[in-house]
């Protein structure tokens, strides 16, 4: 089912509605959608390098908005279904003690998941279900998604179709080795 979903979303990109089809899917992607947005705006992006920042700036602006989404999922949802379910698991009190230790870090949450290759509506749904500060989390959206997508978008303007591999077998990869490595710097920086 993945595949048929995944090849469906793929051939969006030789439509003429492409770039609606890129902001919807960059939309349900970063709330409920397994899918990510790269696969459309990354052959957008080779058939037409002179549109890659508007690509990139629709990706963004489209998955901030799907993020926005998210929260609220976490958020409206989380005392009417998520507390009940935590209490039949007699969990509500160890939620409540989650809830403050990743709003302390939840921004980095938000940046680390929104630029590495883990499942970005995650982070949404549970910074909306802590109650994470919506403009901690609406900023570190910004940052992250703008990161990751014009960073794609500068990748093929400027390189083309040959960087396309490395994109989208290893830039998720790069990301999460930097993240890693800035994570660690700040925990040594703390502990030295």
């Amino acid at each position: 089912m993945i595949r048929k979903l995944y090849d469906w979303t793929m051939s969006l990109a030789a439509t003429r509605h492409a770039l609606w089809a890129l902001a919807a899917v960059s939309f349900a992607e970063s709330s409920v959608f397994p899918i990510p947005p790269d696969i459309l705006m990354i052959p957008m992006i080779i058939a037409a390098p002179q549109r890659a920042w508007r690509i990139a700036a629709v990706c963004t602006l489209s998955s901030v908005a799907g993020a926005l989404a998210g929260y609220y999922i976490g958020y409206g949802l989380f005392e009417s279904l998520g507390r009940w379910v935590l209490d039949i698991y007699g969990k509500a009190a160890q939620f409540d003690e989650f809830r403050q230790r990743y709003n302390e870090w939840g921004a980095w949450a938000v940046l680390i998941a929104g630029v590495t290759p883990f499942p970005f509506k995650v982070i949404t749904i549970t910074s909306g279900a802590t109650g994470l500060s919506l403009p901690v989390f609406i900023l570190a959206s910004i940052l992250a998604r703008g990161l990751r997508f014009f960073l794609v978008a500068a990748l093929l303007w400027k390189f083309g179709p040959p960087v396309r591999s490395f994109i989208e077998k290893r830039l998720g990869l790069m990301f999460t080795i930097f993240c890693i490595l800035l994570l660690g710097g700040f925990v040594l920086v703390k502990y030295l």
